[in-house]
């Protein structure tokens, strides 16, 4: 028995002093995703593939939903703890009295875009005056439009609108429209690349909007404080650095995930994500949330927000 405390006292030691301490049991997390798995998720897939969440005391639970609009709605009613979803959605969503807050991001940048096909007469703004337009969502996605649309001296009755639902690209190639606004750049057009009728893309943090996070990570008002959750952002944070330092055996990790994940429309937009990942997920830049805030104002998309600290936080230390 003495010689047994002796070897515990001394793997003790030993963790202190390199730096690890032995692994808590798993304490459970459900993740919402917003949309089936694909590589805007990779830093969460490659954080599970490598066991940065277990390293962590994490037993995380990817759930995918049926409705991208519900997953935050599911965190808000306390049946998920985390919820992926994207800025301009948690603004809206909080604007209209659901108690979440940011905690990290996936995504820094904008993804959404403005495509027309590469052999189109329209290569600036001011050809889309006469043109037919189609969108999936009404409300962010003609905001978008109006405001690209303004850097030209257009508006939105300048084009004619058409839902062509989630059938973006499809409606591009078939003629049914003559562009498309809200297609995500790391996606889309390599799926026009694929199907041989190649498209060309206006991005809109360079036509009026400020840029914003596409993809971030809520949780409850109430339990930001949730250690669970710091550490969460932490093995997130290693899986990124796992990807922007070996982004092949991270590819290797992501299709081990789900095998059906291997194909050539995701090896495409693996490579056109990977600069778009935020290096530091649980940093919160205040100035550019509230300038993004104040862009939805005057959009008239929102009324009132509460405090930036209502809705945006960097979680605290354990």
């Amino acid at each position: 028995m003495k010689g047994l405390r002796l070897l515990l006292a001394l793997f003790m030691v030993c963790s202190v002093m390199s730096g690890t301490t032995p692994a808590r049991a798993g304490e459970k997390i459900t993740l919402m995703l917003d949309w089936f798995v694909n590589p805007d998720h990779a830093p969460l897939i490659v954080a599970k593939e490598k066991g940065f969440f277990g390293e962590r005391g994490l037993e995380v639970r990817f759930v995918t939903p049926s409705n991208p609009n519900d997953p935050p709605k599911l965190v808000a009613a306390g049946k998920a703890d985390l919820a992926v979803s994207y800025q301009h959605q948690h603004m809206l969503q909080v604007s209209r009295g659901l108690p979440l807050v940011r905690m990290a991001t996936l995504v820094a940048t904008p993804l959404n875009s403005l495509l027309v096909l590469a052999d189109s007469d329209i290569e600036t703004i001011a050809d889309l005056k006469g043109a037919t337009v189609g969108y999936s969502v009404g409300g962010f996605e003609t905001v978008l439009l109006k405001v690209m649309l303004q850097t030209a001296g257009l508006d939105l009755e300048d084009v004619q609108l058409v839902n062509v639902n989630f059938s973006l690209s499809p409606s591009l190639i078939t003629g049914k429209t003559d562009a498309v606004i809200g297609p995500f750049r790391n996606f889309e057009p390599n799926q026009m690349e694929l199907e041989g009728r190649p498209g060309r893309a206006f991005y809109v943090e360079e036509y009026g909007v400020p840029p914003y996070d596409e993809l971030i990570l809520v949780c409850h008002q109430d339990k930001t404080d949730d250690p669970r959750f710091r550490r969460f952002v932490e093995a997130v944070e290693a899986g990124v650095q796992f990807l922007i330092n070996h982004p092949q055996k991270a590819w290797e990790h992501f299709v081990a995930f789900d095998p059906e994940l291997d194909d050539a429309l995701n090896r495409m937009a693996w490579k056109d994500t990977l600069s778009r990942f935020a290096l530091r997920p649980g940093a919160l830049d205040k100035a550019r949330y509230m300038r993004f805030a104040r862009f939805m104002q005057r959009q008239g998309m929102i009324r009132d927000l509460p405090e930036l600290s209502g809705y945006a936080r960097e979680l605290p230390m354990e």
